[in-house]
């Protein structure tokens, strides 16, 4: 088993989420001034995107961490020894996780989906001014 590798696409586009919201959360004052249900609608999107993309970081990072325990000598290959069923347990759970790699796409979506659902409940329940 190789060393493990951080999946760029999925942590990159976690922690750009993480500082936006952190952002928001400093500026919070000001931007709800102006359209408070939108900015809250804003922050759904990006926790629930983040948690998505985040998430499938963390399985994938977990996945290879797990494999990458059964291979004893660190060389890279699984023999002798090596191969036990808790192994190929891990070994399918790494090759067969198709989810991380549209979690990308399916977060965007999903996230979306609920944002529209928020600002809708919110404009429905939002007092009308005269």
């Amino acid at each position: 088993m190789n060393k493990i590798t951080v999946p760029y696409h999925l942590v990159i586009p976690a922690v750009i989420g993480i500082i936006v919201l952190i952002l928001i959360f400093f500026y919070r004052k000001r931007l709800f001034e102006q359209n408070k249900l939108l900015w809250i609608t804003i922050i759904v999107f990006i926790a629930v995107y983040t948690f998505m993309i985040g998430r499938a970081a963390y399985e994938d990072i977990y996945c290879q961490w797990n494999l990458s325990r059964y291979d004893i000598n660190q060389d890279g290959f699984f023999m002798g020894a090596e191969v036990n069923k808790e192994q190929e347990a891990a070994m399918k759970m790494l090759i067969n996780n198709v989810g991380k790699g549209f979690s990308f796409t399916v977060g965007f979506v999903f996230a979306s989906v609920i944002s529209v659902i928020v600002f809708t409940v919110g404009s429905l329940l939002k007092p009308k001014k005269k």
